[in-house]
């Protein structure tokens, strides 16, 4: 059976770009995006937050010219992970690694 693990979302940073190096020398940067939900019947306005992961040169860059407020776009899959936590209790990520990012807010100068 075929699968697809596909995601392209549109939203603006929740705050500053988290990075960090690993020991072994890759960039990672961490975002979260707000991304607003189609509105129901009603006209509600609903908003989700997603984390987002970007890695190497890709990280750096967003590093570097986003901040919080920014919109952006972003291009990845979905993937969730599973740990136990230091109390034994379980616990569940679940987040965008992402492939490509464009953004999309005018540049300031």
């Amino acid at each position: 059976m075929a699968s697809i693990n596909s995601v392209v979302l549109i939203g603006r940073l929740t705050r500053d770009v988290e990075l960090r190096v690993t020991p072994s020398g890759v960039s990672v940067a961490k975002i979260t995006l707000a991304v607003d939900r189609v509105p129901g019947r009603d006209g509600s306005k609903e908003t989700d937050f997603i984390d987002c992961v970007l890695f190497g040169k890709t990280a750096e860059v967003t590093s570097n010219y986003c901040s919080k407020g920014k919109l952006v776009g972003v291009q990845g899959r979905i993937q969730v992970r599973n740990w136990e936590a230091n109390d034994g209790s379980k616990r569940k990520s679940v987040e965008v690694i992402c492939d490509n990012i464009q953004f999309l807010s005018p540049r300031e100068g």
